[in-house]
């Protein structure tokens, strides 16, 4: 679902769509995919750890997330999900 980098503030890509505009299976993925990529390991450089990818979620929830998504995904973290 290539809408999983739009931001709901309009900076994401690749056709800038806000808000509603975004399909809200998009929005999880979107927020799913920050989780993931910042709590992982990378070949550039070591995982960051659930702390730093709920804290830039909550950050830009609102303005680059969905509220309800981001929260429902803190939710998880906290009882113990993991990607693993």
């Amino acid at each position: 679902m290539i809408q999983h980098h739009e931001r709901l503030n309009g900076s994401g890509y690749p056709n800038g769509l806000k808000g509603e505009e975004i399909l809200l299976p998009a929005t999880m993925i979107a927020v799913a995919d920050v989780v993931k990529a910042i709590s992982s390991h990378r070949p550039y450089r070591p995982a960051l750890g659930t702390e730093v990818a709920i804290e830039e979620i909550t950050s830009g929830a609102g303005t680059l997330y969905d509220r309800s998504v981001t929260r429902a995904c803190v939710d998880l973290l906290e009882d113990g999900f993991t990607f693993e």
